[in-house]
Formats: C-alpha cells, sequence, structure tokens
C-alpha cells in the first residue's frame, strides 16, 4: 500500500542511526562485538578438556607441589602465562603474600582488608587487566592499584578468588608467552575457574583448622589427664604424711609407705616423660592379670576400708602396658574407697568369663542412680566431686580398656553400693606362653 515507501525509509532511516551510534559509541561497539562472538563464532576453548585439567591440577597431590602453587598454574595456563603470585586472606582479615609459581622473587606487601583494591572485588568481581587500566582508567572507576602490585615485574591480570560471593584470594598473573587479546570467553573461563579454585583453597583452610583443632583437643585432653594424674599422687603423698605421725613405729605401715612413695616417683617420671615428648611406645606385653592384681590392691592397703581381695582364678592373661592395667584398675579402686564409709568394704575378685579376663570390684557405698550411670559417669570434665574432682578418671579408664579390645560395665543402685566389671580380652595360654618366650629371647 502507500504505507511501504515510508515503512522502508523509517527501517533505513533506524539501521543508519544503529549503525552511527555503534559506529562512535565505543562501549556499544564492544557489546556488539562480544554478542556476535558468543553466538555467531566457534569457541576457542575445549571447555570438556579444560574442566578435566581442571579438576586434575587441583585434585591430584601426587606431584608434591603444594596447593597454592597449583591454584596459580592452572589458572595461568588458561591464558598462557608463564608464572604469578597468590595473596590469601588471614584469620584477621589482611591479604597476604602466601606463594608464587613460575616467576621470580619480588618485594611482597600484604593488603589489608579495608584497601580500594579489595573493596573493588568484593563489589564488582571483574578481572583487572593492568594494561587497560594505565591506557583507559575511566573503565575501572574509583579503583586504586597499589604501587607494589604494578611495580612487579610483567604484572598483567589481577583476578579475585570468590567464594561464597566473598572475597577469599587474589591471583596475580604475569604477561602471557606470546601477545594475547583478552575477550568474553578468556575471562568468563577465567571467573569461572577462579570460583572453583577458590572452593578447593576453602576447603583446604578448613581441612588445616580442623586438624589443628583437633591438636588443641588432643593436647587440651593430655594436659587434663596428666592434672588429673599429678592430683591422684598428690591425694595419695597427702594420705601418707597426715597417717605417719600416729603409724611411724608400724613396720607394716612404713613398707605401705615405701610402696607409695616409689610407685609415686615412677609416675612422675613417666608424665615428665610424656610432658618431653620422649616418652615411648605403649610397652604391650602379656600380663598375668593373678600376679598383677594383688599388687594393686596391696597398694591401696593404707585407706579406709582396706580393700580386700576375696577370689583370683589363675591362668588369666591379657595382652598391654602393665602400668596403664594396673592403674585403671587402682582408679576403679580408689573410687569404690572414696565411696565408702570406713566400716564399709571394697572386694576385689579375678575371674574367666568365655574369653574374658573380669576384674570385680563391689562395694557397699553410696551407689549410683540409673540416670547417673548413663549419662555422667563417663562424661569427661563431669564431676562429683566438686573443685577436688577432674571428672575425668572414669572416662580415661574406659578409654584405656576400649583400646585393648575390653569395656567396662557398671551396676549400681543409689544407697546401696556399686560393682564395676572391667573386661579384659584373654589371650590363649600357649599363645601367651609362646609371646614370654619370644619376649626374653629378643
Amino acid at each position: 500500500g502507500s504505507w511501504g515507501p515510508v515503512l522502508q525509509l523509517i527501517f533505513l532511516f533506524g539501521s543508519l542511526l544503529v549503525l552511527v551510534v555503534v559506529g562512535f559509541s565505543g562501549t556499544l561497539r564492544a557489546r556488539a562485538k562480544v554478542f556476535l562472538n558468543k553466538h555467531f563464532f566457534q569457541h576457542r576453548y575445549d571447555y570438556r578438556e579444560e574442566w578435566l585439567r581442571l579438576i586434575s591440577t587441583l585434585s591430584s597431590s601426587e606431584s608434591g607441589t603444594p596447593l597454592y602453587e597449583r591454584v596459580i598454574r592452572v589458572i595461568a595456563e588458561i591464558v598462557e602465562s608463564p608464572g604469578g603470585a597468590l595473596w590469601m586472606r588471614r584469620e584477621s582479615g589482611v591479604f597476604a603474600a602466601t606463594t608464587r609459581w613460575g616467576i621470580p622473587a619480588f618485594e611482597e606487601h600484604d593488603l589489608q582488608s579495608n584497601a580500594a583494591l579489595i573493596d573493588y572485588f568484593e563489589k564488582k568481581q571483574w578481572i583487572i587487566d593492568l594494561d587497560e587500566f594505565r591506557r583507559e582508567p575511566q573503565m575501572y572507576a574509583e579503583l586504586a592499584i597499589p604501587d607494589w602490585i604494578a611495580g612487579i615485574p610483567r604484572a598483567w591480570l589481577v583476578l579475585p578468588l570468590m567464594h561464597h560471593d566473598e572475597l577469599l584470594a587474589f591471583v596475580v598473573l604475569v604477561e602471557p608467552r606470546a601477545p594475547l587479546a583478552l575477550n568474553w570467553e578468556n575471562i568468563d573461563l577465567l571467573k569461572t575457574v577462579g570460583r572453583q579454585a577458590a572452593s578447593y583453597l576453602a576447603q583446604n583452610d578448613a581441612a588445616e583448622a580442623l586438624a589443628d583443632a583437633r591438636q588443641f583437643e588432643a593436647f587440651n585432653r593430655f594436659s587434663a589427664f596428666v592434672i588429673h594424674d599429678l592430683k591422684t599422687l598428690i591425694t595419695q603423698l597427702s594420705l601418707v604424711v597426715r597417717n605417719a605421725a600416729r603409724h611411724k613405729d608400724n613396720p607394716e605401715f612404713m613398707d605401705s609407705v615405701v610402696d607409695t612413695v616409689r610407685h609415686s616417683v615412677d609416675k612422675m617420671n613417666n608424665l615428665m616423660q610424656q610432658l618431653k615428648g620422649a616418652m615411648p611406645s605403649a610397652d604391650v606385653a602379656t600380663v598375668d592379670m593373678a600376679k598383677l592384681l594383688p599388687d594393686v590392691v596391696s597398694g591401696k592397703a593404707s585407706h579406709r576400708p582396706k580393700p580386700e581381695l576375696t577370689s583370683i582364678t589363675q591362668g588369666l592373661f591379657v595382652r598391654g602396658d602393665r602400668d596403664k592395667i594396673a592403674t585403671v584398675i587402682g582408679h576403679v579402686i580408689q573410687n569404690a574407697v572414696d565411696a565408702t564409709r570406713k566400716d564399709g568394704f571394697v572386694r576385689v575378685g579375678l575371674l574367666g568369663r568365655d574369653d574374658w579376663a573380669v576384674v570385680e570390684v563391689t562395694d557397699n557405698g553410696i551407689g549410683m542412680d540409673t540416670a547417673f550411670v548413663k549419662n555422667r559417669l563417663f562424661r569427661p570434665f563431669d564431676s562429683t566431686k566438686g573443685l577436688t574432682g577432674m571428672g575425668i578418671g572414669a572416662y580415661e579408664s574406659r578409654e584405656l580398656v576400649r583400646a585393648l579390645g575390653g569395656d567396662i560395665k557398671v551396676s549400681s543402685e543409689s544407697g546401696k553400693g556399686s560393682q564395676f566389671r572391667i573386661q579384659f580380652p584373654l589371650v590363649k595360654v600357649e599363645l601367651a606362653a609362646e609371646t614370654k618366650k619370644q619376649e626374653v629371647a629378643g
């Protein structure tokens, strides 16, 4: 119709206007170029190969190369950069120079968390082309690059490594081996790889923090056990001092004092060795329970009520550290004494049940209710002795017995008393004899 020529003129005018705007606007021209490249040209990278290379490099530690260096390398290889350096965020928030790969040493500086570069990365998450920054600083509004970064020889790109939209680290890459013009594809791939690398760094930091926490936990637990053992020794020696004036002329008492002091000295020497880190591995041997138990009971002879050995079965052997086994049994006997009136009783027996050597410690003391036995007895740092108790003796004892393959069973009734059954796995008599021969021969 009559509108045909008019529409043609409007279309022609609009097309010319678009061409003029695109031709004179660098931003629009760049966006148009990116659009055309994204949708009408073949990709530069084989993304399957790039992904496999990324995972292989970051997850493999066979080469012995630290993760930090592997992160730099996997990013640098995308743009043929020969090397770079990595800055990691520390607990204080400061970004510290962590490592470098493929480049010579340079003057390293830390970057505060409130620095303009960090703020820029947090807000924009852009990759900074230092050459472009020098040519067209207006493209990086409100950005200030520290002089020491720009002063790194051949510094080229600064990439943020984002983890959950927070800056975890950043990498500075040096110029590539051959001139390379960055486009949308390079930048998108660098951002994607940077995020994946940041997740590996975060996981590595979490693993190291967990390892540190476990070491501190082990150290604190060890310290608590040492303090508990010292407290036990102090209690024993205090008892000797209190009774010395009244029983110093009693030969049996003096023999008991000598044994107690000798045991205390041996125990303190062992503790000193442990504190110095010089304690050898557990002295595992075949232990004759029929010989061990009388020694442990006699070591408590000065206490009231005096523990009595009521029954003992011969031929029961277990494997373990003799001193540790004696410590466990002694602790259980001591707790029974502490929980029983002086006119009460504490009875100790040894018997064999199936494949177990069982030490039974029975008293008619104050006892415990079912809820306490179930929920609190073996819970570390939970004590009913107020400031005088550490709350770890029962826990430590059970852990030592369980480490040998045994366990501690408890039956108790409040106001009537308790029975502790310490179970150790038996070693067959023939095996015990053979082991003893080998130890003698060694």
